[in-house]
């Protein structure tokens, strides 16, 4: 059976109805910091809105940018946060998730912090080379800038209370991670 051509425009229109996963948020328009060519955290690189949303390689596309000639006040999403997957071994995107735990996962990213969990060594280390959400060029041992890290014991996301090379020696509360 063909396919509408407006099938995919549907499913976007529907996909941004939606709402926010997690209910994150953030105000735009006039007042809110993204009307006129949108913010970095527009997009879901934060990149200024150059994710799916974008006209073309010239990124630019946030809410209500000029390539679209109309204000879009509202909400923008929050840039969602790039987690350590035990499952798929490698970063990424988590578009929801709660109590330790993210239940809904998007594309590989890169983390803004250097400090990632290398399986092999079950801590975390510092990566000089990351391709596709996983670390190519593992370095030495360090701690992450967050106290939520990834437990490979169960797998979930705990605040850590003490850290010794690399690896949390003390886990606490679930957290994050998104």
């Amino acid at each position: 059976m063909p396919r509408s051509p407006r099938a995919p425009l549907a499913a976007l229109l529907a996909l941004a109805l939606a709402g926010c996963p997690g209910g994150k948020a953030k105000p735009t328009g006039p007042t809110g910091g993204g009307a006129a060519g949108g913010s970095a955290a527009t997009g879901p690189t934060g990149d200024g809105g150059a994710g799916p949303s974008s006209p073309g390689p010239g990124g630019g596309g946030g809410a209500g940018s000029a390539a679209t000639g109309l204000p879009v006040p509202g909400e923008a999403c929050a840039v969602p946060a790039c987690v350590f997957h035990g499952g798929g071994g490698a970063y990424f995107a988590c578009l929801a998730g709660a109590d330790g735990v993210c239940f809904h996962l998007g594309a590989r990213c890169t983390p803004s912090d250097p400090c990632m969990y290398d399986p092999a060594s079950k801590g975390y280390r510092r990566c000089d080379q990351v391709v596709e959400g996983r670390c190519a060029k593992v370095g030495a041992a360090c701690q992450p800038t967050s106290s939520c890290a990834f437990d490979p014991v169960d797998g979930l996301y705990h605040a850590c209370q003490s850290w010794a090379d690399g690896a949390c020696k003390r886990w606490g509360d679930r957290c994050g991670p998104s």
